[in-house]
């Protein structure tokens, strides 16, 4: 039967040697918080590393004991009897550098003027990531990954993962990602990190002196957001064209711009949620991570050739209602695969959900990925 792991304790590494990134820069003496779940085996072969996406963190499954409603993004997906059981496989989520859950970023002191970093805090990329991610493992004595495994960005460096280090991934599951952002979404991206530079509370991105945070325009980022994460059909369903307008009321329009639709509130709603524990300089930092990974792009756009010294088994996941993610991506990275004759299962989940369908319990999707991981469970003798 499938059940939660119950309270759940994060814990600092702390990092003292430079971890030099790809825009040049390097970070020393940085901080990264950690989740696991479940055991590691003597023979240390048992360990999946879940990566996470844009707004989540290292917070994977379980709850607090001070907060027992904080429960992890992905609690329906990694547990006792869950499809990433937790009483075969060790399980680590990381909370990656420049967040603003525990890890070193843009809150921090900066050693250099004992002041937060701001927006000077170094510009950071999926490979950064996963080479911080490395030394993770290496600080449990993990040499090889029995799976790394993502969903939207946690899916790219996941593929990251099997690229950068080939010899320490056995299994890649990518699910709702993709190669490289298209343009289309690098615009998303542009316009929700515009709402939050040209909010007067941003301050340069050194509004902590200021004691504020740039709210507006972070409930404008999550807005937009928000709506590229679901599909017409769900917020269809959800919402329809239905009014809070109090039943009988007979003014058909409303000229002072308040809440008319149950789509706005449940926006507005979203935005004022993310905007109270979210920060504004790991959202512009993130984003920028998120347009800049293109692991093809020095092999002149070239996927199948990025993708040639890989070693691992995968298995992709889509969703056919994704349309910021879409399945034709996936599809791509499965191509490019199959090129090199690599083991590749692929799914495509036709779901109405969108680009949030990685998250819920579709049985279809989680009876997919609960059965890829038998398999890994019996590779690895577990």
């Amino acid at each position: 039967m499938d059940s939660s792991v119950g309270v759940v304790v994060p814990r600092q590494m702390h990092f003292t040697e430079p971890l030099a990134l790809r825009s040049g820069h390097s970070i020393a003496d940085y901080d990264l918080t950690v989740e696991t779940y479940g055991t590691l085996n003597a023979s240390r072969t048992n360990a999946v590393l879940v990566c996470h996406a844009l707004n989540a963190s290292h917070h994977v499954a379980g709850h607090y004991a001070d907060a027992p409603s904080n429960v992890g993004w992905w609690d329906n997906m990694v547990g006792p009897g869950k499809p990433l059981d937790t009483n075969r496989f060790f399980v680590i989520g990381v909370n990656n550098l420049g967040s603003c859950f525990g890890s070193t970023g843009p809150m921090s002191p900066d050693p250099a003027t004992g002041r937060p970093y701001g927006a000077r805090f170094p510009v950071v990329t999926v490979e950064d990531w996963v080479n911080a991610q490395a030394r993770v493992a290496d600080s449990f004595g993990i040499e090889r990954f029995a799976a790394v495994m993502g969903g939207s960005l946690g899916g790219m460096q996941a593929l990251a993962w099997s690229i950068l280090y080939p010899d320490r991934v056995g299994h890649c599951i990518v699910v709702a990602s993709t190669p490289k952002l298209s343009a289309q979404n690098i615009a998303f991206n542009e316009v929700a990190r515009s709402a939050i530079l040209s909010d007067p509370d941003f301050h340069g991105g050194d509004y902590y002196a200021y004691n504020v945070k740039p709210r507006r325009g972070l409930r404008v980022a999550r807005m937009i957001g928000h709506i590229t994460y679901l599909s017409d059909d769900d917020m269809a369903a959800k919402f329809g064209r239905a009014l809070r307008r109090a039943e009988g009321a007979d003014d058909d329009y409303n000229f002072n711009f308040d809440i008319e639709f149950e789509v706005e509130s449940y926006l507005r709603y979203q935005g004022d949620k993310f905007a109270d524990f979210f920060d504004a300089n790991t959202y512009l930092l993130i984003t920028r991570a998120l347009d800049y990974f293109d692991p093809a792009k020095r092999f002149n756009g070239d996927l199948t050739a990025a993708l040639a010294h890989t070693r691992a088994n995968y298995l992709v996941v889509s969703f056919s209602t994704d349309w910021r993610f879409a399945p034709a991506r996936s599809r791509e990275i499965v191509k490019a695969l199959l090129d090199h004759k690599r083991s590749v299962t692929y799914g495509e989940i036709d779901a109405p959900h969108g680009h949030d369908a990685f998250l819920l319990d579709d049985p279809r999707y989680h009876n997919l990925v609960r059965a890829y991981y038998e398999r890994i469970a019996a590779e690895v003798g577990v």
